[in-house]
């Protein structure tokens, strides 16, 4: 098998039931899915640790239900079911309930970085948020699996809980940034 076929040259490239331009709005969305999956798999190879297992393998998983998405949004025939399911939000929404009691109570803004886990885990995010963005845009023109969407959004969130974990769990605290406002305040009774 060759890894190049030349079917790319002329700038079109294929999706699950047709063929569109390398820069349309599906392919830059699950393309930065992509990238979203490539720096977690970099930031994975600085948690390797005992400390950070349970992490590593959410993070091994999440890679397997990005490519679920990528290839959602890459699908546009009708005759074959999408793979990402409201269950795989769920997961997100039960690991950022637990990070969160794990962590520090956040009051301000902070600043990407602490150790160089946290802060791969950082740039993950951000990507996490680009892609979001390009999903947002592919929907106001097409038609989408609307759980790739949800997914996206909930795993920036739960790169943001996973990176103030690793800093917690490594001893070293988050930096606020030093001219926010009291943004985030505990609702009583929480």
């Amino acid at each position: 098998m060759k890894l190049y076929t030349r079917t790319g040259d002329s700038g079109k490239t294929s999706l699950i039931g047709g063929r569109v331009d390398k820069d349309h709005l599906r392919v830059e969305a699950y393309g930065t899915i992509d990238e979203l999956n490539s720096f977690i798999g970099q930031a994975m190879t600085l948690l390797k640790e005992e400390t950070y297992k349970d992490i590593y393998n959410e993070l091994e998983k999440i890679q397997h239900e990005l490519f679920d998405c990528g290839g959602d949004l890459a699908n546009i025939h009708d005759k074959i079911p999408f793979k990402a399911t409201e269950e795989i939000v769920t997961f997100l929404e039960e690991r950022i309930d637990d990070y969160i009691k794990q962590a520090p109570p956040l009051e301000k803004f902070i600043l990407p970085g602490g150790t160089p886990a946290s802060a791969a885990i950082h740039i993950a995010r951000t990507v996490a948020r680009r892609a979001e963005r390009c999903i947002v845009s592919l929907k106001k023109e097409e038609e989408i699996n609307d759980v790739a969407l949800k997914y996206i959004n909930r795993l920036s969130d739960y790169l943001f809980a996973v990176a103030r974990v690793i800093n917690t769990r490594a001893g070293e605290k988050d930096v606020e940034y030093e001219r926010s406002a009291l943004v985030f305040r505990s609702k009583k009774g929480e």
